[in-house]
């Protein structure tokens, strides 16, 4: 079984697509053109795609679709907020698999990216052949609230103003920001972000504090109320056992919503994607569904 990460290969193909508004979202695709189409949903909000996301399938069996959400990652323009909702998002991935010609997907996503994920489940189920969610963030108040409960200042309290702050609060907010998200995912400390990393913080974290003060658009009725139109197709929840900032409880809960998914837990695990029993078995089942269709391993007699 593949244990270590695939190989970082050229893309097969980038590409812009407008999506209204002056929004153009930045998709690229890895892997065989014939492969099994998966959808690979990026965190956030904000964060855009990161190249890891992409080395957890096999290129030999999967046609990897990687787009930055508006504002986020090489989506343009960058960190813009105007029309930038869940429900534009969920529009931006029907015209997507509309200009692909994908019938089907799998629909892979972490953290907000599960979210954003099991949205897509719900706005349009014949368009996905299998969920797994990693660390599924689900958006409620108590979600929201208990990341920030104990944030040090300014965050705590200033965390919703950010897309209206000015440069240098919004800068500070940021650092912040990040050094807090590092704290809470079990990461070590790093040096301060400088431009123009931090400039590029600053715009994520406006997206992130934009989606957050609002529930993401998705508290009524929240995901959960809304389980029993999430398509009966093979779901896994992998979640670790010690992540701080999607706390283990909403897995359980969404998995008691989702009777028929697989729960799956990294014992020891925060929220870091490159936590060991995260990266095994996010290749593992990958490999099982590019094999059988499912996440659960067959037993032979």
């Amino acid at each position: 079984m593949q244990t270590l990460l695939y190989p970082d290969l050229p893309a097969l193909r980038s590409f812009m697509l407008p999506a209204g508004a002056g929004h153009v979202l930045q998709v690229e695709e890895w892997g065989r053109p014939d492969g099994i189409p998966a959808l690979v949903l990026h965190g956030g909000p904000g964060s855009g795609c990161s190249p890891l996301l992409r080395r957890f399938f096999d290129p030999q069996r999967f046609r990897v679709i990687c787009p930055d959400q508006r504002g986020a990652g090489r989506s343009t323009p960058a960190g813009a907020l105007h029309d930038n909702t869940t429900n534009r998002l969920l529009a931006d991935l029907r015209a997507l698999r509309q200009a692909l010609g994908v019938a089907r997907w799998l629909v892979v996503g972490g953290s907000w990216g599960a979210t954003l994920a099991l949205a897509h489940a719900l706005d349009t189920p014949e368009a996905v052949a299998g969920l797994l969610l990693r660390s599924t963030f689900l958006a409620r108040a108590e979600d929201i609230d208990g990341f920030f409960r104990d944030a040090p200042e300014p965050l705590a309290s200033r965390w919703r103003h950010l897309p209206e702050a000015g440069s240098i609060q919004a800068r500070t907010l940021a650092q912040t920001w990040h050094a807090w998200e590092r704290t809470m995912g079990g990461l070590e400390a790093a040096p301060a972000p400088e431009a123009p990393e931090l400039d590029t913080l600053v715009a994520r974290y406006r997206i992130q504090s934009h989606y957050l003060r609002q529930g993401c658009w998705l508290q009524k009725p929240g995901l959960l109320e809304r389980c029993a139109g999430v398509p009966r197709v093979p779901t896994l929840l992998l979640h670790g056992t010690a992540d701080r900032i999607c706390p283990p409880d909403g897995a359980r809960a969404l998995h008691a919503r989702l009777p028929e998914s697989v729960l799956a837990w990294a014992a020891g695990a925060g929220h870091d994607l490159m936590h060991p029993r995260v990266v095994q078995r996010m290749i593992e089942a990958l490999d099982t569904f590019a094999a059988q269709g499912s996440f659960e391993a067959r037993v032979d007699a």
